[in-house]
């Protein structure tokens, strides 16, 4: 079976953001931070080579495939911020009033915090983390 890439590093979160070279990616990943540790109550930590991710969780596939992976999390990309939501993504009112984003499977991109409404984004990462809770009990 194939090693699972995305899995927790000792990189310190704030010295992955001093990596990121645009300005406002640096900044919305800062305050993306703040308010993830917030919401969930965990601390920041990295997973992967690029990912920020807040808490974890055990999952196993009925291929027998297992690991952990972060409740929630973000990673700055080229261009874009991706958020992993997965569950608040069904949330299809929340999303209205969300602004300008995209959406894939289980993930919510937007370019930058000021062009969606911070108010919306909270409840929607707070739904997503107390959907993952209940799947998925420590």
């Amino acid at each position: 079976m194939a090693e699972i890439k995305t899995k927790l590093t000792p990189v310190s979160p704030s010295s992955f953001i001093n990596t990121i070279a645009d300005p406002q990616q640096r900044k919305d990943s800062s305050e993306l931070v703040s308010m993830m540790e917030r919401i969930t109550g965990k601390p920041a930590k990295m997973w992967g080579s690029s990912i920020i991710g807040f808490d974890k969780y055990h999952y196993k596939y009925d291929s027998g495939h297992e690991g952990d992976m972060c409740l929630t999390g973000f990673s700055a990309r080229k261009g874009t911020l991706t958020l992993y939501v997965g569950f608040a993504l069904q949330e299809a009112r929340m999303l209205e009033k969300l602004g300008k984003h995209k959406t894939g499977k289980s993930c919510l991109y937007i370019k930058k915090l000021d062009d969606i409404d911070r108010g919306v984004l909270q409840d929607l990462i707070r739904v997503a983390v107390e959907e993952m809770r209940r799947r998925y009990p420590s």
